[in-house]
């Protein structure tokens, strides 16, 4: 596994939207969101076409591959940081050199949502570690989250320990006002064993995702996981996933091809995340379609986790070495960087 050299206080972070860009209404909050990032230390660079969106992307896929390969080339940029996810990255994919992007030195990749059809293709293609976690438009309230700050962490640190939230909640209404904090978490969080015991325990690199995105790769040249899975195969796989606009028929269909396609081969425990725009299938629940699609591992299912949409959301670095402990509905996750 190739890591990014860690990031450090007077880098410069590249901000550029592979998905949906930002518009005008927004970019009030991508301006704090700029000068919250830079008073931690580091240099923002924005991409031409971040402040604009139009059928739900900034650009064509030719422009948004070409501004991606720019930052990735820029030897100041350490790392990348896009606004938010969106709905259409994956067309960006075919338009990336991805031989020249592997032939230079690695940059951390952080965010979420649509994001995983990049963070997912560069980890499993070019092996080269990327962080499921806090996208750049996260930073743009009053103050940054703690759990958003600890993406900084996940780019800069070896070793990365966090424990699970006491509570979640949601985006405050209107997501921009000088005066309020980002989230109103007022839930208690509790993550769940699929047994119903109250501890458990799995080892493994970490690999996953957004299940809505990340299921559209399966059968691409952009998510080789089977030959990936196999070079390493001796340290077995965490997989971190989380749902957004999913169902419970959805989630279940989804993990099924998964499992019959032999990505969860090798699983040594699954994370599975609240999940965003959710609702049952009829009485088909939750925790029907992980029985049902993930039962048969036979491995520890943990859900209710600090993964996606739903904040807090712990940074998880894809290709990383992880130990995840459970105990009375507690969880604490450490990655290594070996």
């Amino acid at each position: 596994m190739r890591y990014p050299a860690p990031l450090r206080p007077g880098d410069a972070i590249g901000v550029c939207a592979p998905s949906s860009g930002v518009r005008p209404g927004q970019h009030r909050r991508l301006d704090r969101a700029r000068e919250n990032v830079r008073a931690l230390g580091y240099r923002v660079l924005e991409s031409p076409s971040l402040r604009q969106n139009e059928k739900c992307v900034s650009a064509d896929a030719e422009t948004r591959a070409a501004q991606f390969t720019a930052l990735w080339e820029a030897p100041s940029v350490r790392a990348i940081l896009p606004p938010w996810g969106g709905e259409f990255l994956m067309d960006m994919l075919p338009c990336l050199d991805w031989e020249r992007l592997g032939a230079l030195s690695p940059k951390w990749l952080c965010g979420y949502s649509d994001i995983t059809t990049l963070s997912f293709a560069m980890t499993t293609t070019l092996d080269i570690a990327t962080v499921h976690g806090s996208n750049f438009m996260n930073m743009g309230f009053a103050r940054i989250d703690p759990a958003d700050l600890r993406a900084f962490d996940a780019m800069s640190l070896d070793t990365l320990t966090q424990e699970s939230a006491p509570f979640y909640g949601r985006f405050r209404e209107g997501k921009d006002s000088r005066k309020d904090d980002a989230y109103r978490l007022d839930k208690p969080s509790r993550w769940e064993a699929l047994d119903g015991g109250g501890s458990a325990a799995m080892e493994g690199r970490v690999i996953g995702g957004c299940l809505d995105v990340l299921c559209k790769l399966i059968g691409t040249p952009y998510a080789p996981v089977a030959d990936f899975c196999e070079r390493y195969r001796r340290d077995g796989w965490i997989w971190a996933i989380e749902s957004c606009e999913m169902n419970a028929g959805d989630i279940y269909r989804t993990l099924w091809q998964m499992r019959e396609c032999g990505w969860l081969r090798r699983c040594s425990g699954v994370l599975f995340g609240r999940p965003d725009g959710y609702s049952d299938t009829q009485d088909f629940t939750l925790a029907d379609a992980l029985r049902q699609g993930l039962g048969p591992l036979g491995v520890p299912v943990l859900y209710g986790c600090d993964i996606g949409h739903i904040p807090p959301q712990m940074q998880l670095i894809n290709g990383a070495y992880a130990a995840i402990r459970l105990d009375a509905g507690k969880a604490i996750v450490k990655q290594e960087q070996r």
